[in-house]
């Protein structure tokens, strides 16, 4: 059966449901970087970690916390300029019929021509997080944004500029200009519990700000399809069209969930709603304002549930850990000595019940940290340390937005990793191009002014040719020049780019 979602700005999106496997390290927001150091002290970004009261209910009215909430809730307008349909010059030119008045060239002289770029507008919510004016909405609101349009419930607009993005998580962060804006605190969502009365605020369909009632139906929801890292706090407030990137919060008005998804027949609101945690979309903020993307960890296992059926085939007096089915040669994991069949039963002193809590405990080591990892294996503990690296494919070209003039390589902001199959299936890209994939690039660079983006491949960086990612970084290590010619390959085929960073700072 497959379920089909709201993807809340103008599409539609149709998802099967995913599979039980799942490979554990996407580290969030944590990688060390000598060249910024911006704390959550720096960010301004209020917390409030401790648990809601949950006595005393019902209550009698929200007024008082929509009142506190709402005006840190902002309709986020969007234009994207896409490309338009071609057409043919003359209808049924390949007609036999007219070919016999004029000849078997009659038509191919005249190529179809396009109708010119169209521009489509989309529709969102986000969340203002700081007092300075940064805003927390989904990558889908405004992914592909020419122009990004931030209004405040008090009427103020603003043109908004897009921070980063990133698409595995579904989190975008959104600047304005601005000043002692009124915020919505973050919440500890760890502390939220099935059964938390919560409210969701956003702009559905567009008829402005509005907010519907419900509770936390479930915690952790993976596995849906929707995006490639799933932690979802799911819920049966009313979530629709137009409420991606709106607040979810609890009934001390602090932000625990941003709304994201929902699962639905109609197209409309059927009581199953799926935000991301206020935790996880913290980190990622924090990586996007940091260094412009997000460094990922990665472990090396395929990893699975421990059901009842599996604990006593592997000696475990319960189903609690997550089941190593693979092990990826020479990663991280094979080398620190686990192997298939383990089962990680704690990782750096963190007990783990399941896969999905070991993808995120990964998610919270930073890339380069040793940490002990313990597993039963024959039904005895082991202990052993591994040393977490960065995702692969996740190599970065340059620091974005550095301030460090240390930092002598160019390309900054570019992210790039190495063709594999899967990415050649995903991008349609054939066999016979090589060199090293672009997988993000900072919206702010002079790459991205140049018209760099993410799916094309770097086929040569100064006329040295490319043949993976780790060639394309040395190539960007220590140049004669801040510009930079690439041949890149897209859709289109092969063509030269220039890329002049002597005008940008760091």
């Amino acid at each position: 059966m497959k379920i089909i979602f709201k993807s809340f700005r103008t599409r539609w999106a149709v998802f099967g449901l995913a599979g039980a496997m799942a490979t554990a390290g996407a580290a969030f927001a944590l990688a060390e970087s000598s060249q910024t150091n911006v704390s959550r002290a720096d960010l301004n970004v209020p917390l409030q970690e401790s648990s809601v009261a949950r006595d005393g209910l019902p209550r009698g009215s929200y007024a008082p916390i929509v009142q506190q909430v709402a005006p840190a809730v902002v309709k986020i307008e969007t234009t994207t300029t896409i490309k338009g349909p071609e057409v043919q010059n003359f209808p049924g030119f390949n007609d036999p019929f007219w070919r016999q008045f004029f000849g078997d060239q009659f038509g191919q002289a005249l190529p179809p021509q396009s109708l010119g770029p169209e521009v489509e507008h989309g529709l969102g919510s986000g969340v203002i997080v700081t007092s300075d004016g940064y805003i927390l909405t989904n990558n889908h609101v405004v992914d592909g944004a020419k122009n990004v349009m931030v209004t405040l419930p008090d009427g103020r607009e603003f043109t908004g500029k897009v921070v980063g993005r990133d698409p595995k998580t579904d989190i975008a962060v959104v600047k304005i200009d601005a000043r002692d804006l009124p915020v919505v605190a973050m919440a500890d969502s760890h502390n939220v519990q099935v059964g938390d009365v919560v409210l969701a605020i956003g702009n559905p369909f567009g008829v402005g700000e509005t907010v519907t009632e419900g509770i936390v139906s479930a915690k952790n929801r993976d596995g849906m399809g929707i995006e490639h890292y799933e932690d979802f706090i799911q819920t049966d407030a009313a979530i629709n069209p137009g409420n991606s990137g709106g607040a979810l919060v609890d009934i001390d008005g602090r932000l625990i969930g941003i709304n994201t998804a929902i699962m639905t027949r109609s197209g409309g609101s059927q009581g199953v709603g799926f935000a991301i945690p206020s935790d996880l979309a913290r980190n990622v903020m924090e990586s996007l304002i940091k260094y412009g993307h997000v460094t990922r960890g990665y472990l090396g296992v395929m990893i699975q549930d421990v059901t009842p059926a599996l604990a006593p085939e592997f000696d475990l007096k319960n189903n609690q850990g997550a089941l190593v089915s693979q092990v990826e040669p020479e990663g991280p994991a094979h080398q620190a000595g686990i192997k298939d069949g383990d089962v990680i039963v704690k990782f750096n002193g963190d007990r783990i019940t399941d896969s999905n809590q070991l993808q995120f405990d990964v998610a919270a080591t930073r890339p380069g940290s040793k940490v002990p990892v313990e597993v039963m294996r024959d039904g005895d503990a082991k202990t052993l340390e591994v040393t977490i690296k960065p995702l692969p494919g996740t190599e970065q070209l340059a620091e974005a937005g550095s301030q460090n003039s240390n930092d002598n390589g160019t390309l900054n902001g570019v992210t790039v990793g190495n063709l594999d199959q899967q990415a050649r299936q995903q991008f349609n890209i054939p066999k016979n191009v090589e060199g090293a994939l672009i997988t993000q690039v900072d919206p702010t660079s002079a790459s991205a002014q140049a018209g760099l983006q993410p799916g094309e491949v770097i086929e040569s960086i100064n006329r040295h040719p490319v043949t993976d990612a780790n060639e394309a970084v040395q190539l960007t290590e220590n140049p004669k020049s801040k510009v930079t010619l690439l041949r890149i390959w897209d859709n289109g085929g092969s063509h030269y780019v220039v890329v002049n960073e002597s005008d940008q700072v760091g």
